[in-house]
This record gives structure tokens, sequence and C-alpha cells, in this order.
């Protein structure tokens, strides 16, 4: 049987970790940079979020990456965390927490286009539920929550680096485990610090707040939810992989609204509902033919 078509209990708990976590994590990269510099702000995250990692698994008598493995963390931890994440994380300086993870939500579209690039197929139910999930995010877009041009520039190029990175690393040579979580955040946090220190980044003395933020993305968004989606990619099809982006605008908007003074009108409470119904046809397990009797 194809281990991609179940939902074994580690894939349930996988996913409930990513969508409720990076869910969360628009709303604390807000608050982080308010008073953080983007860039360095999330160089940070990863540095320190890597390096714990690391040193852990060492101790615990993990084999060190090769240069060949160390080449690959770096391919994809710049796609997903210096394309991916730094890109959102950029955009909200003008766009709120809730749109940005609105327009994130395209990427289980992404996600199947570039698997068709390996091979892989996408069956009917996945393509109706990506585009009842994109229907709910017009839905959202027609509402009241908006994005300036650049920043909805961003958003988009973000999933795009996102889910090339995801699938290209299915057919890269990572380290295995949680190894190659540590040496992706290591090498993509290295790339942020030299893009912060190229942009002359300025850092001031932050509120209690946004080191709040910071030590929450860090431990949760980066520790727990980034390993859990690496899980993820490498165990289950990529639409169900990417299928976090059609629940974390719940919960982004659901912070935005009771905590960040955002609002959504009825359209966009509706829009939810369909989001969620994408998810449910992308999520729900293909059925695998019995075995042949011989």
């Amino acid at each position: 049987m194809d281990r991609a078509a179940r939902l074994t209990p580690m894939v349930l708990l996988c996913l409930g970790l990513v969508y409720v976590v990076w869910g969360s994590t628009y709303f604390g990269i807000k608050v982080a940079i308010e008073t953080l510099p983007p860039l360095g702000m999330l160089a940070l995250r990863f540095m320190v979020a890597g390096a714990l990692m690391f040193l852990v698994l060492c101790a615990r008598g993990a084999r060190l990456p090769t240069a060949r493995e160390w080449a690959a963390s770096a391919a994809v931890g710049t796609l997903l965390l210096g394309g991916g994440t730094g890109l959102v994380t950029l955009a909200e300086r003008e766009a709120s927490s809730s749109v940005a993870a609105m327009v994130i939500a395209v990427s289980p579209l992404f996600a199947a286009l570039f698997a068709r690039l390996w091979g892989e197929r996408t069956g009917g139910r996945e393509w109706l539920g990506i585009g009842v999930g994109l229907l709910g995010i017009a839905l959202l877009n027609l509402g009241e929550l908006r994005a300036t041009p650049l920043a909805a520039l961003l958003l988009i190029l973000a999933p795009l680096c996102w889910t090339f990175g995801s699938q290209w690393s299915r057919h890269l040579p990572l380290p295995k485990g949680l190894m190659g979580s540590a040496a992706e955040m290591l090498a993509g946090g290295g790339v942020l610090l030299v893009l912060s220190v190229l942009t002359g980044e300025q850092w001031r003395t932050p509120s209690a707040a946004s080191l709040w933020a910071l030590a929450y993305l860090t431990v949760f968004g980066s520790l727990v939810a980034y390993s859990a989606y690496m899980y993820l990619v490498a165990h289950t099809r990529p639409a169900l992989a990417t299928s976090y982006a059609y629940v974390n605008p719940v919960v982004a908007v659901l912070l935005g609204v009771g905590f960040g003074g955002e609002t959504l009108g009825p359209l966009g409470w509706v829009a939810l509902a369909v989001i969620l119904t994408g998810v449910g046809l992308v999520a729900w397990p293909r059925r695998v033919p019995d075995p042949e009797v011989t």
C-alpha cells in the first residue's frame, strides 16, 4: 500500500501542528517586526532554532551531514526560508497578517503544478479541492482586507519559492530526519543574515512583545512546526502536505480580528467556510486498490 495515501497518527499530528502553529505565526511575525528588522529577525529565528536542533542531534549521536547534503540543505533552506518566509515577512510591513495568510493559500495549486514536473499525479478530487479553496481565497479578497500592490506581489512570489523548494526537496540528497530540518534552518538563516546586512537593516531596542513573538516563532514556528512540515513533505502527497495553506488563513484571521484590530465582514466568514471545504476535499485519503490475489 502507498504510505502517502494513509492518514497515519503521525501524519495527523503533523498536520494539526502545521495547521494551528503556522496559522498563528502570521500574527506573531506582525508583532515581531514592529520593533525588529524583518530579515534580521528571521535570520535570528532560524539560526537559533537550527543551532539548538543541530546540537541536540549531535549530542544524541546523529550523523553529520556530508558536503553534498549541506549543499542540498542550502538550496532548500534558501527557497523555503529565504524566499518563502522572507518574502511573507517583508510583505507584512504593508499587509495585514490575515491577508498574508490568505494569499499564501495558493500554495497547494503551485505544489500540484510543480509535482507534475517530477511525474507525480494529482487526483481529480484534489484538483476540485484546490479549486474550491481558491474560490474561498477570491471571496476573501473581495471582502474588507487589502494589501498594497508591492505586498501582493511579494505574497505571490513567496508560495512559488516555498512550493518549488518543497517539491525539489523530495528529490535532493538531504540529511535524514530532523538533521535535515536543522541544516536547512542554519543555511536559510545564514542567507537571511547576509541579506539583512546587504540591505542595511537597522536594529533598535525591541519591545517585550516583539521579543516574546520572536521566542514563539523560534520554538513553535521553527523547531516544532517546520520539522512537522518536512515530515509531511517526505511522507504524504503534495496537495495534502500543503493543505495547511487553507487552514492557516482561518487561524490568522481569528487572531488578527481578535487581537490585532483587523476586521472581517460577512463575505469573509462565508469564504472561510468555503476554504475549509476545500481542505476537506484535498485531505480526504485516496482510495487504494486492494492488492491482487495470486
